[in-house]
């Protein structure tokens, strides 16, 4: 094609101003030695959810979605570009066409190999829906030590496993009565009314789970609601993880959520609820769940999923 002076791979044929980069641009594939300043890895699995949910298409969208923002911060007149970092693509897990609990035990092992090559200081898992989180949180467990997560979710996600297996209502229910996790070390941001069973909450509190309600959430500065998580956590444990179901945002702002709901939060106060955790040292994982691509209305959901990874540069 190189024969062509007006065609181009398919695909390919994109305008390009060369004053700008798109932050897609920082990505770079994962290879043996290869460093970076934070990594992704994909875990598209959406069979265990208790709705439908599309949620298996996600790691490509938000991937695609970088493609919506430059480099360039105007507030801080900072460029990612030339500030040289980089997004280290560790590519997407294979899952198995018909069993929950294989694609699981994938998930463990595919998170604990990225994280056991260091490659880079932060990592995100992209979702998938919940139920990938007990996975990756064990293979954290086993790679960093005990961990403390900070959940931001509309839902508790503590529901029984009798009723319907590992779904993606379970994951912290399975983390706690496997004993990979303390009650104490889990913090619930963003709760909401109407959105789960009195049985959970009650079990949130018997466990010693702190939860904060969207109340809270409105009530407090949320720099420093987070900068309380990070004092209750850092003590206690290795490492702290963000698990980001993107339910907790209202749904004029996450239409993709397969359980969309109003009474949310702002993505505004969920940016800065990140970027204020991540100035701790000890948060070195984080996940991003629940966004159904079928779903949503002009990626929205899935660019502030982007924005997200961005902003953890």
């Amino acid at each position: 094609m190189s024969t062509f002076q007006h065609i181009k791979p398919a695909g390919k044929a994109q305008f390009k101003d060369r004053y700008t980069t798109k932050a897609a641009e920082l990505l770079t594939p994962w290879e043996e030695g290869k460093k970076g300043d934070i990594a992704i890895i994909g875990a598209p699995l959406s069979k265990p959810s208790i709705s439908h949910s599309g949620a298996s298409f996600a790691p490509d969208a938000i991937r695609r979605c970088l493609n919506s923002f430059t480099t360039y911060n105007i507030e801080r007149g900072t460029d990612l570009a030339e500030d040289k970092k980089t997004i280290i693509d560790f590519g997407d897990i294979t899952m198995h066409p018909t069993s929950i609990e294989e694609s699981h035990q994938r998930i463990y092992e595919s998170v604990k190999d990225a994280t056991n090559t260091n490659a880079t200081p932060f990592t995100i898992i992209l979702g998938g829906d919940h139920s990938i989180t007990t996975s990756t949180v064990k293979a954290i467990k086993e790679t960093k030590g005990t961990v403390g997560i900070i959940q931001f979710d509309a839902h508790h996600d503590l529901r029984n496993t009798e009723d319907g297996g590992p779904t993606n209502g379970t994951p912290f229910r399975r983390l706690l009565e496997e004993g990979h996790i303390k009650g104490e070390h889990l913090i619930q941001i963003g709760i909401r009314n109407y959105a789960n069973a009195k049985a959970y909450h009650d079990y949130a509190i018997e466990q010693g789970v702190t939860v904060y309600t969207m109340k809270d959430v409105r009530q407090q500065p949320m720099t420093e609601l987070i900068n309380s998580a990070l004092n209750q956590l850092k003590d206690k444990v290795d490492t702290i993880y963000l698990s980001v179901d993107m339910d907790v945002l209202d749904q004029a702002y996450a239409p993709g959520c397969p359980a969309i709901g109003p009474g949310g939060m702002h993505p505004d106060t969920l940016t800065e609820a990140v970027q204020t955790a991540l100035e701790h040292p000890k948060v070195t994982t984080m996940d991003i769940v629940e966004i159904d691509p079928t779903l949503d209305i002009r990626d929205m959901t899935s660019r502030i999923a982007s924005l997200l990874i961005i902003n953890s540069l």
